[in-house]
């Protein structure tokens, strides 16, 4: 059985998990899942709020089940749904069996087995590896009444679904909900949550997440890499790059066999590390060498 005994046991089954936190980060993990409080966690994008939810899935051994908000959402698309070809074919045998019976047919049409369960409904259900990890991701994308419909579902750990009743949850799911911020959410739904805002981390815990998450990196590159990263967050960007962008770049130069960077190798990389044609113009031509001289320097204590 994993140990989530003490804030130092749950930052080291992180960490067996490629995920590293600061002490802040790792106490407000062990508190959601000692006291079985929801945890929200804002920041910007890529700096590692799913993962968390990945991590603790995977350190823990439970179900990750994981809703994706998007502009639109509402509860039933949420909860669950009813497989209306299925019931359509159900009715179309009945009809030609001669079962006409309206009452035997609708209990028939409407029970668990033309139920499509959805990821809340999903999260209510019992699961032999204990309590699932309910993973509800950039919150901020949905409106005001889905929140309202969330507050009311993370109070009590129930759902209902008229043609069945309500469905509790024997052991509340480990909730993690995440937002990106290009909202606010209402703070009748935050205070039923620990908060956290996981910001950008610094030079040392990046470098330790690399050695984590890319460690056939050498550590010449990963310092060059982490150096130019930090200080292009300091640019007048459109949109930063987070951790997972840091990454995916030390994983692209080490598939080019890069040994250490210049400015071509940044020119022809870019892609990696930002997203939008902007921001990749504003590092043509003399910027990307500025930028990487001032990172080299970073790392020469002698300047």
């Amino acid at each position: 059985m994993t140990d989530i005994s003490s804030i130092d046991a749950v930052q080291t089954m992180l960490e067996s998990q490629g995920y590293i936190c600061g002490r802040a980060l790792g106490t407000v993990v062990f508190l959601s899942l000692k006291l079985g409080r929801p945890l929200f966690l804002e920041g910007e994008a890529g700096v590692g709020k799913t993962e968390i939810a990945k991590a603790l899935a995977a350190g823990l051994d439970r179900k990750l089940i994981r809703l994706q908000c998007y502009e639109g959402l509402d509860a039933s698309s949420a909860v669950y749904e009813w497989n209306f070809p299925a019931q359509m074919v159900a009715i179309r045998t009945a009809e030609a069996a001669g079962d006409t019976s309206r009452k035997a047919l609708t209990t028939e049409l409407f029970s668990d087995e033309f139920l499509i369960e959805r990821p809340l409904l999903e999260a209510m259900r019992p699961d032999e590896r204990g309590a699932p990890i309910l993973l509800i991701d950039e919150l901020d994308r949905t409106d005001a009444p889905f929140e309202a419909f969330l507050l009311e579902a993370l109070s009590d750990f129930q759902v209902t679904i008229p043609e069945l009743g309500t469905i509790k949850a024997p052991e509340p799911p480990i909730v993690i909900l995440t937002s990106n911020r290009t909202r606010e959410v209402h703070d009748a739904l935050k205070r039923r949550c620990l908060y956290h805002w996981v910001d950008y981390p610094d030079f040392d815990r990046e470098m330790e997440i690399l050695r984590a998450r890319a460690p056939e990196a050498s550590e010449a590159l990963s310092r060059e890499v982490v150096a130019f990263v930090q200080q292009l967050r300091t640019e007048d960007l459109f949109k930063k790059p987070g951790v997972a962008e840091t990454i995916d770049w030390a994983k692209c130069l080490l598939a080019l066999d890069v040994i250490t960077l210049s400015p071509q190798v940044i020119a022809d990389t870019l892609g990696a590390i930002l997203k939008y044609q902007d921001d990749i113009a504003k590092l043509h031509g003399s910027e990307a060498k500025r930028i990487l001289d001032q990172a080299k320097a970073s790392l020469d204590p002698a300047k």
